[in-house]
């Protein structure tokens, strides 16, 4: 795990792989519980039995909106900033879903430092994230991501 004093420390980290985090499997729970927060209840991701007749593997998959909001979640295993403020998911520059993921596979994000630039108290911080699909050489996404984080200063 990457720690870092405060955000701007990631501008020394600039082309830096950050590892991959543990592998997370995706559920039917948690595909059900996405399903019923946005309302994209397409078959592909909620009807089991259908999916079992009609996809190619028989299973349903993984919403790719629901792959990207586990970005916040899976970073935390790759880096910590000490001191700071509040932070933001500012936005993606570039998502690609790239491949499916089935219900019961594993994933795991691997991010990369794609820079950092004084933004205010903080930093305007840029990552490559990836979730990776176990067994499988293809990524299930890719995305470049732009996080704002204030300094400490700001939080006090």
């Amino acid at each position: 795990m990457l720690i870092l004093n405060e955000p701007i420390d990631f501008a020394t980290h600039t082309g830096a792989n950050l590892g991959a985090t543990e592998w997370l499997e995706i559920t039917q729970e948690q595909i059900d519980g996405f399903a019923e927060l946005t309302g994209d209840d397409h078959w592909i991701h909620v009807d089991v039995t259908r999916a079992a007749r009609e996809r190619p593997n028989g299973k349903t998959i993984a919403h790719g909106l629901f792959l990207l909001s586990l970005i916040p979640r899976m970073q935390r295993q790759l880096f910590r900033i000490e001191s700071r403020g509040a932070g933001l998911n500012y936005g993606y520059e570039k998502v690609r879903f790239t491949a499916p993921v089935p219900v019961g596979s594993r994933v795991r994000l691997a991010q990369a430092v794609i820079g950092a630039s004084a933004k205010g108290s903080g930093a305007r911080i840029e990552l490559q994230s990836t979730i990776e699909l176990e067994g499988s050489a293809k990524p299930a996404l890719v995305a470049h991501g732009v996080l704002l984080i204030a300094g400490a200063a700001a939080a006090a």
